[in-house]
């Protein structure tokens, strides 16, 4: 396949204004439809619906050596991208889950990975393949 079509993901915040915050001004994604009780972002080229509401807690599963927490979402970008983002995060001063490292070094899935939370403590993974062919590969 070599275009990929836009996936739309709805996830509860606790609190709009953060999420504005954090999805709009930090990661940089324009905001789209809103109201009172919920805000669109464009989230890489994907819909990204931030609802106000009662936010729950995930479970974590061990990935190479790591806890990884479950559910999350995220974007997986060029290397530039990555590295670019990474800045940003850290410039903003923040707090990482799982810091940015590089994930399954000298194998087919190495990736340049890390982990952090919104405002509302929803989990977000941003990666970038060291091949980006082999994202799918087994």
């Amino acid at each position: 396949m070599s275009r990929s079509n836009p996936f739309h993901l709805a996830i509860v915040v606790d609190d709009l204004a953060a999420a504005r915050a954090f999805y709009g001004d930090i990661l940089r994604c324009p905001e789209g439809r809103s109201s009172d009780h919920w805000v669109d972002f464009n989230f890489f080229g994907h819909q990204l619906v931030c609802h106000l509401g009662d936010v729950g807690q995930g479970v974590h599963n061990p990935v190479d050596g790591e806890a990884v927490p479950v559910p999350h979402y995220g974007m997986v970008s060029s290397m530039d991208e990555w590295k670019a983002l990474r800045d940003r995060l850290v410039d903003a001063g923040t707090e990482f889950i799982i810091e940015p490292g590089i994930r399954f070094e000298g194998q087919v899935g190495e990736q340049a990975t890390m982990f952090l939370r919104d405002p509302a403590g929803n989990h977000l993974e941003f990666k970038a393949m060291r091949n980006p062919e082999n994202l799918f590969a087994p």
